[in-house]
């Protein structure tokens, strides 16, 4: 399930293949962005990777939908997790967008730019006090106006770690690190007492970490990358520090958030992210992890803990643009995100809904701990990942971080390139 998003499939290949189709704001064929008239006729529903675990939930739900609307008729289909972006550019550009669709912000980028994102500002304005400010903007488009998509769920979570690892290198296990100074003094401590067999991070730095450090990532208008500053670089810096010291896991410039997951179970790594859905692994697959298991909030220079949010947008070219829009804030309403949430360890993004008990009360499980203390983080959590940063940009990013922590560049160096590379591909968005 797209629980965390941290491993989002390419989303570049969008702009090549909208490109290609002439298909746009400009082209015929299009629908009407009027989504007062009455609800009625058949749609097609697209979620992304959720059928095995939620198919009776989604089933209800549109049978409910269909109940309230009489003549309208929801047709479901679940596209895997990998190739989703592939196959959301191949729809688009052949003319095959399904009516509803399940995106994140950065997947809506290039659809809104081609046209095909409904603009729920002009169409729907009436649905946007319903949700949280932050999960509403999280679907704008730097350089344009209008909202494009429905917020859904929101996920974060916390930072955990091994109190056994902490306790061997003689660190105090009920104080982990709550900032980044003292979390890297204390990643070269675990490194030094276990002899470089312990590493404290498993993950070279992202665009997020980037965001969380209080790093400028885009300047103001949107039309450029800024990460590159001193603060950018004080941060490589710091990383080739743990990278050389072996506090960072050697193979972190190949690491994919399972393999990290995989070396934070087996002992290999002290701290790892994660969400309340994992309490439940440890438990099952690593008992002795889960009885050491410390819970610490996101290191965050800015204040603010990095949210991932899911979207429901409406297709702009569809002939049902009443019964897509209903249906698409049907799925996102607080009710049903309620619902949803009571299912799965995720977070709803209407105002209001993070104050229900449900995520405010503790019980004195982690599980619950873990939850009430995300719910409350979101309420200010930031979506630290650029809408305009595709998948491409954040390869190009990851190369450049890898060689100057292998020490083929300086870390100025590697910034000053990644930002290049991503400014030149954000151009080629157009």
């Amino acid at each position: 399930m797209p629980v965390s998003r941290r491993t989002l499939t390419a989303a570049f290949t969008f702009c090549l293949a909208l490109s290609l189709s002439g298909c746009g704001s400009g082209g015929d064929g299009g629908g009407s962005t009027d989504a007062s008239g009455k609800v009625e006729g058949d749609i097609t529903f697209q979620t992304w990777n959720l059928r095995a675990n939620f198919k009776p939930y989604f089933e209800g739900l549109i049978a409910d939908f269909e109940k309230k609307y009489p003549g309208t008729h929801v047709k479901w289909v679940d596209q895997p997790a990998e190739g989703y972006a592939d196959k959301i550019s191949a729809d688009a550009a052949g003319g095959t967008l399904p009516d509803v669709v399940n995106v994140s912000p950065d997947l809506v980028a290039p659809l809104a730019k081609a046209g095909l994102a409904l603009d729920l500002d002009k169409a729907a304005p009436q649905y946007r006090k319903e949700y949280l400010a932050g999960a509403w903007a999280s679907h704008r488009i730097p350089g344009m106006s209008g909202t494009y998509a429905f917020p859904w769920y929101l996920n974060t979570g916390p930072l955990f770690y091994n109190k056994s690892l902490f306790k061997e290198a003689g660190l105090d296990a009920e104080k982990p690190p709550k900032t980044y100074d003292e979390l890297f003094t204390q990643a070269l401590e675990l490194a030094k007492k276990s002899d470089g067999k312990v590493a404290t991070l498993a993950n070279v730095p992202t665009i997020e970490d980037f965001g969380r450090y209080g790093v400028e990532l885009m300047n103001k208008q949107g039309t450029a990358f800024a990460f590159n500053d001193a603060k950018g670089v004080e941060l490589l810096t710091k990383y080739k520090e743990l990278y050389d010291a072996k506090a960072l896991d050697p193979q972190a410039l190949t690491a994919t958030p399972e393999s990290s997951g995989k070396k934070f179970l087996t002992g290999a790594v002290a701290m790892n992210p994660g969400s309340a859905l994992d309490l439940g692994n440890f438990k099952k697959q690593a008992p002795s992890l889960y009885k050491n298991i410390g819970i610490t909030d996101q290191i965050t220079s800015t204040g603010h803990v990095n949210m991932y949010v899911m979207g429901v947008m409406v297709n702009a070219q569809t002939k049902k643009t009443p019964a897509a829009v209903a249906f698409a804030h049907y799925v996102t309403d607080a009710a049903h995100q309620m619902s949803f949430a009571k299912q799965v360890a995720i977070f709803p993004s209407t105002a209001g809904s993070l104050d229900d008990p449900y995520f405010t009360k503790e019980d004195g499980t982690d599980e619950t701990r873990v939850r009430v203390a995300a719910a409350k983080s979101l309420k200010t959590a930031v979506n630290y990942t650029p809408v305009l940063f595709s998948e491409q940009m954040k390869t190009a990013l990851r190369n450049e971080v890898a060689k100057a922590l292998q020490g083929k560049q300086s870390p100025e160096e590697a910034l000053d390139n990644a930002v290049k590379a991503c400014d030149t591909l954000l151009q080629q968005q157009g």
